[in-house]
């Protein structure tokens, strides 16, 4: 959609029906970072978007790859799956908040994930959430987009928050109908705009505007696929 060639790391081999993950297989994180500098000594790579990292080791070996890295990082802080297996190691959440995000461009938790980044219960209402996400935006000094699509309501609303800039809000209608993967399309997305020289909000509007389009637009094929 953005005309751009990716290059893939593995983390992990799932084994996934249409409704829950049922196994995870953790790649090592040396082979991890090993794919990683193959990918940057192959390609002129223009920008990075994390997922799933799964443990403590990875977030050390990812972190180590990016630090001197002169391109723009996107993190989707991935702890659990939709159907809610857990796919962070406990111990793995302070060193992502520590020692990955400062490293990037861009952090984009949902409600639960900003919730367990900063020590609290998963907020109520968008003041709320707004809140939680300036505390974990100077804690890790980077920007944060809060992403609305575990809350409720007509709107489905992501708000930006930057270091010392006022917060922006995203709104789109939200659709009937329940999809996985919106979070990874969402910070990928955002990722390939920045690649393209945008803003990062330009990026994360452009983004917005991508997920719901591709949403709007898919057809409900049944619970087979």
């Amino acid at each position: 959609a953005f005309g751009l060639r990716s290059c893939l790391a593995v983390t992990a081999v799932t084994v996934q029906t249409h409704s829950a993950v049922e196994h995870v297989k953790l790649v090592p994180s040396e082979l991890v970072a090993a794919q990683m500098r193959a990918a940057f000594a192959a390609n002129a790579v223009a920008a990075v978007k994390i997922g799933m990292i799964g443990t403590s080791a990875a977030v050390e070996a990812v972190g180590a790859v990016l630090v001197n890295r002169q391109v723009p990082v996107v993190l989707d802080p991935v702890l659990a799956s939709t159907s809610g297996r857990n796919l962070l190691a406990d111990d793995a959440i302070n060193m992502l908040r520590h020692d990955l995000m400062p490293i990037c461009r861009l952090v984009t938790p949902n409600l639960v994930e900003l919730a367990a980044f900063t020590g609290s219960s998963p907020a109520a209402d968008e003041e709320g959430a707004c809140r939680q996400a300036e505390e974990l935006s100077r804690t890790v000094r980077t920007a944060v987009l809060v992403k609305g699509g575990h809350a409720q309501g007509t709107r489905c609303v992501d708000v930006l928050l930057q270091p010392n800039q006022p917060a922006v809000r995203f709104e789109a209608p939200r659709l009937p109908r329940g999809m996985r993967g919106t979070g990874c399309m969402m910070a990928s997305a955002i990722a390939a705009s920045l690649a393209l020289g945008a803003s990062l909000e330009a990026s994360v509007r452009q983004a917005k505007q991508h997920v719901f389009d591709a949403l709007a637009g898919s057809k409900d094929i049944g619970p087979r696929g």
